[in-house]
């Protein structure tokens, strides 16, 4: 009976560390750098080659493909649905402002810090409070959360400028030494190492045991609650890393245009963005820079073509993704490159 005992003890630890085997290498695959992410990285340098008159163009397109990934990695990665993330963009833009139009600060790096730091205190005040609630509860209070930062700047006229905003910042030039040129050469390249960086941070995230985490809660958020996971905790913390993130694409915004408006906190900022995630495929991290470049592509020819229309290509667009590429534009790329991922294998 005692031998029999210790057999199947034996066995049930030979089982577990097979399955813990399993599961390390399951995560040792997904972390792995495949062939194709180097595309999207390759295709913003030619860019800067091939276009180098339309870099201004270029780095506002960069700036919505970070503002994005932030937004991806709330709502792919962890579930929470918001309809007011121009918010942490509009403090981020704001905080550069401030600091150059009423403290002389153009220094851009410190600034950009300064806004992320802003941001994230916004996102973990406003987030702590909020994501206790789910679905259209959170979808509101997240939108009037922005609507209100809003209305607020439209009382101080004085110190945010209002709707006419705060325009001719002097930002200094990049470390002291790279001066901004009138096709936005510097901004593109500026624009695009913090971008490079902040997705290596995001993919760091969300390939690491708190992104399993988020996925974890995202798929079933009862059942976390009843593993014990501390889900508000881990959902303060991810939505405060958003809110950082977004806030430097909001402070980037700003130091590239030389100027700021209310117009930042506009729902058509949140709304935009979230129409990128769609388009591109959310919870893929590359899925924001397919909808982003995407969406700014259709919008700047679009609305070249009809001033007044030029959303219904984008909501057509939008309403075709939806129907036949449920997973985004770019979930269609990522099965092909799988598909030859397994042929070269093979």
């Amino acid at each position: 009976m005692a031998e029999t005992k210790s057999l199947a003890s034996q066995d049930a630890v030979g089982s577990n560390a097979e399955a813990r085997a399993r599961a390390v290498a399951f995560m040792a695959d997904r972390h792995r750098l495949r062939w194709f992410e180097a595309i999207p990285w390759v295709l913003a340098l030619l860019a800067y080659v091939v276009f180098p008159d339309r870099m201004t163009f270029g780095a506002q397109t960069l700036i919505m493909v970070l503002f994005a990934l932030s937004l991806d990695l709330i709502l792919g990665f962890a579930g929470i649905v918001t309809l007011g993330h121009a918010a942490f963009f509009g403090v981020g833009a704001y905080t550069v402002a401030l600091l150059a139009s009423r403290y002389g600060w153009g220094e851009p790096i410190s600034a950009l810090l300064a806004s992320a730091v802003m941001s994230a205190v916004l996102g973990f005040a406003s987030g702590w409070l909020l994501l206790r609630y789910r679905g259209l509860t959170l979808l509101v209070l997240t939108l009037s959360t922005t609507i209100m930062l809003q209305e607020i700047g439209n009382l101080f006229p004085n110190v945010t400028g209002g709707y006419d905003g705060i325009p001719g910042l002097l930002i200094s030039p990049l470390f002291g030494v790279f001066q901004y040129d009138l096709y936005g050469h510097t901004n593109y390249i500026y624009c695009l190492c913090v971008l490079f960086i902040l997705f290596f941070v995001v993919r760091r995230i969300v390939y690491s045991p708190f992104g399993e985490a988020l996925a974890g809660i995202r798929e079933n958020i009862a059942r976390m609650h009843a593993v014990g996971s501390p889900v508000h905790g881990r959902l303060v913390a991810v939505y405060t890393i958003a809110a950082a993130i977004a806030g430097i694409a909001g402070a980037l915004f700003a130091q590239t245009n030389a100027y700021v408006t209310l117009g930042v906190f506009d729902f058509d900022n949140s709304a935009g963005v979230m129409v990128m995630l769609i388009l591109g495929g959310s919870g893929r991290l590359y899925g924001a820079f397919a909808g982003a470049v995407i969406y700014m592509l259709l919008q700047d020819h679009l609305a070249k073509m009809s001033p007044a229309f030029w959303q219904f290509g984008i909501g057509l667009l939008l309403v075709v993704t939806v129907m036949f590429a449920r997973r985004g534009l770019f979930g269609l790329f990522e099965n092909a490159a799988r598909f030859f991922d397994k042929r070269a294998k093979s």
